[in-house]
């Protein structure tokens, strides 16, 4: 593969130009938190169809999110450098942060289920 193809093609993950995926991470991870903090909610008044449909939504999310990051590792991997400024590395804050929120209150939802049966 030539290396102005393989530049070309490094300057796209998942369809998106390279300077958009912090976007994308940070507008997912963030939905992904967001949507898990509601489920917390409706635990709390005992609404855990309500809660679980927040959560599943989340877990989409999130999903979003962490396929992105893959695809990034993978591209990294196979020789493909996407570079790495400020705004990647506050996309990966809100990555990490956003799944340590969803851990811990998917704790504190079975905490709830518990005191409510």
């Amino acid at each position: 593969m030539s290396e102005e193809k393989r530049s070309m093609e490094a300057q796209q993950v998942g369809g998106q130009d390279v300077e958009l995926i912090p976007f994308a991470l940070i507008a997912d991870a963030g939905e992904a938190k967001s949507l898990a903090f509601m489920a917390l909610n409706e635990a709390k008044q005992g609404n855990f169809e309500a809660c679980d449909d927040y959560m599943k939504q989340s877990d989409e999310a999130y999903l979003r999110a962490h396929n992105t990051q893959t695809e990034i590792l993978v591209k990294e991997a196979n020789g493909e450098h996407m570079p790495v400024n400020v705004m990647l590395v506050h996309a990966q804050d809100h990555l990490m942060t956003s799944n340590l929120a969803r851990e811990l209150i998917r704790e504190l939802i079975e905490l709830y289920r518990v005191r409510n049966a």
